[in-house]
């Protein structure tokens, strides 16, 4: 009895020290993790992305692009999604990841969306996520762009300084603001890893006061038109 107490007093601090050490190294990773399965992954997000995006037509509603776009990732041999599939039309495109669209919205001949994957291939998380336009607005297409411009920035001073994940978004904050755009800040990236990245409790990029490692970090830009009710969103994993 003695000795059956003893193993469950070490086999309790060996949890919890393990816990700890996940709580609070946020940028650990498991046993399996392999950089090169994580750009795969990036690569394959990327791609059902794109093709999800070529299968969205004018007159399809919400719920039925966000059905669609699991067919795409099944078709793909995805092995699981890790976060649920998201395609935002028109005004919801300013809403948060977890906010709930507002109604079931069709697509309109002058409409712009964003779709947001999070997929686990060969058991590494891939998170992408990319705004189109339909039409010929032209304040739509110039968010689109504003948004993927602002991204490519923000990365760029990522790769040149090895800044922390805190100054990162300082800096996405007045880049926005340079360019004209409000960048909601409420979203300010997370990370990723072999599956499933949650177990470390690694809180925001954007409160990260480390410099954020290569290929552990999904770096998320939303900016929101500033008079009209729409919005863009880009993301990708922060990788050399």
């Amino acid at each position: 009895m003695k000795s059956k107490g003893i193993y469950h007093t070490l086999q309790y601090s060996l949890t919890t020290n393990l816990q700890d050490t996940m709580t609070h190294n946020k940028q650990a990773v498991g046993t399996n993790f392999d950089i090169q399965k994580m750009r795969f992954a990036r690569d394959q997000t990327f791609e059902a992305v794109n093709r999800i995006a070529d299968k969205v037509t004018v007159g399809m509603t919400e719920l039925d692009a966000r059905a669609m776009a699991m067919d795409v990732l099944r078709e793909m041999g995805m092995d699981r999604i890790w976060h649920p599939a998201l395609v935002r039309f028109g005004a919801n495109t300013l809403k948060k990841f977890n906010q709930v669209s507002e109604g079931n919205p069709i697509l309109q001949p002058n409409d712009i969306f964003f779709v947001d994957l999070g997929v686990v291939w060969d058991g590494h998380e891939g998170d992408a996520g990319s705004t189109f336009v339909v039409g010929d607005d032209a304040d739509m297409r110039a968010c689109a762009d504003a948004c993927k411009l602002i991204y490519d920035e923000v990365e760029a001073y990522w790769h040149k300084t090895c800044c922390s994940g805190k100054a990162l978004y300082d800096y996405a904050e007045q880049v926005a603001s340079t360019h004209g755009w409000r960048l909601n800040v409420e979203i300010r990236g997370h990370r990723v890893s072999d599956f499933p990245h949650a177990i470390y409790r690694a809180g925001d990029l954007g409160d990260l006061d480390e410099v954020p490692e290569v290929g552990l970090w999904i770096l998320e830009i939303q900016i929101a038109h500033p008079s009209k009710l729409f919005g863009a969103f880009y993301e990708d994993l922060l990788v050399k």
